[in-house]
């Protein structure tokens, strides 16, 4: 029998086994996966935005959507300061980029899971991989939780971690079963949907354009002419649509829009500069540059590849000389730059989300100890809790934090 049993060799449960070892318990660490970290080495594209810099505990759980009152007290336990601290003082550089985003100097997700790696070695954690665990029961005349795997072996532990993550990317081992136990046990299980996904767009010029990024720009939601909602930040043109942090962060609302209509989505530009100022730029550019050609002065506003979307949608011949330029054309230019139609087509599924929303009623949670209020000795942490939150590194930190605070007190 073990101590510890963690199933999930994903961050929160490599947290969890780390520090639940570091206190001298015997700890099994069991991962359905051929090999540990699957998830964990492709976050942020293989760069893993490790948290987010807002050090002020109340400031950074603002961020998880009205869920700070169950959150606090583990993030009183491990903050945003305590995670830097943790892989910093283990010989991980970090750096801060945009909107407080923290990663690892290399800007390797391997540096983050080799630091998780040696923290389980050093206190010998057990690992299994290939795990396949079918279900997990209590016994309730000793409290010991039986985990049984898909060939039929029984493991006792005096604890269990549950660190099987939410429904995204199945394909690294994020498959929901965690829920179904939960639910079997008596857990209520809010209905699982995806909250950071990639939107596909209708429009062909758009999908033209993958790989380039946008910096500094404005994106508004629309449905029936109404604004719905609002988002600063970067956008990335792909193959399918958009993706980056603004659109991710505002791709859940864009889903639950799309069940009762269309919705574009109006990109500005230059959101700093109002329409008049902009037309003024445009047209002082124009001036100083009046022999060349519109498409060729116009890449000193805007990415070149852009610049020829542009005029093909409003129809302008890039090839006319700035001083043969209209005044209609330039007014038609500034307006499209201000707001940009993009029309979605649909949001991506699991495959392509970063997390899942949904999962175990936080009510039934204590989060002194992750310790769940219905079961003795079962400890839930990380994609399992139903939390939403923005990208940006919020979705590590909540793995960082309840891994934790379940490892300090299984």
């Amino acid at each position: 029998m073990y101590d510890v049993v963690v199933i999930g060799g994903g961050p929160a449960g490599m947290m969890a086994a780390g520090r639940a070892a570091e206190r001298g318990r015997s700890v099994l660490l069991m991962e359905k996966n051929p090999v540990l970290g699957k998830k964990l080495l492709i976050t942020g594209g293989g760069r893993c935005n490790v948290t987010n810099n807002k050090t002020e505990v109340r400031t950074m759980l603002s961020k998880y959507k009205g869920n700070d009152q169950f959150l606090f007290s583990a993030f009183a336990q491990f903050s945003v300061k305590d995670a830097i601290h943790f892989f910093n003082s283990r010989g991980m550089a970090t750096k801060e980029e945009n909107e407080g985003r923290i990663f690892p100097v290399s800007d390797s997700a391997k540096s983050v899971f080799d630091v998780l790696v040696k923290y389980m070695k050093e206190g010998k954690v057990k690992v299994q991989t290939n795990a396949d665990v079918v279900g997990i029961l209590v016994d309730t005349s000793t409290g010991n939780i039986k985990i049984t795997t898909k060939d039929k072996k029984e493991i006792l532990a005096k604890a269990c971690v549950l660190a099987t993550g939410g429904i995204s990317r199945p394909e690294t081992g994020s498959t929901g079963e965690g829920f179904k136990w939960l639910k079997k046990l008596g857990h209520t299980i809010v209905e699982n949907d995806f909250a950071l996904v990639p939107v596909a767009l209708a429009d062909g010029w758009a999908k033209k354009l993958g790989g380039l990024t946008l910096d500094n720009i404005k994106l508004t939601t629309f449905q029936n002419g109404k604004k719905q909602s609002v988002g600063k930040g970067s956008l990335l043109f792909t193959h399918f649509g958009v993706t980056g942090p603004t659109v991710l962060n505002m791709s859940k609302e864009i889903g639950e829009l799309l069940k009762y209509g269309k919705v574009v989505i109006e990109l500005d530009l230059f959101p700093k500069t109002d329409l008049g100022a902009l037309k003024k730029q445009l047209q002082k550019l124009l001036v100083i540059n009046n022999n060349k050609k519109l498409k060729n002065v116009l890449s000193d506003l805007i990415p070149t590849a852009l610049a020829a979307t542009l005029l093909s949608i409003v129809n302008i011949d890039g090839e006319t000389k700035n001083n043969m330029v209209s005044t209609e054309s330039r007014k038609k230019l500034v307006s499209l730059m201000k707001a940009i139609p993009l029309n979605v087509s649909h949001i991506l599924g699991a495959d392509k989300a970063v997390i899942s929303s949904g999962g175990v009623a936080l009510p039934e949670v204590n989060f002194k100890t992750m310790e769940s209020r219905l079961i003795k000795n079962l400890y839930l942490v990380g994609d399992v809790l139903n939390i939403d939150r923005p990208s940006g590194g919020y979705s590590l930190q909540l793995c960082w934090t309840t891994g934790f605070v379940a490892g300090s007190n299984v």
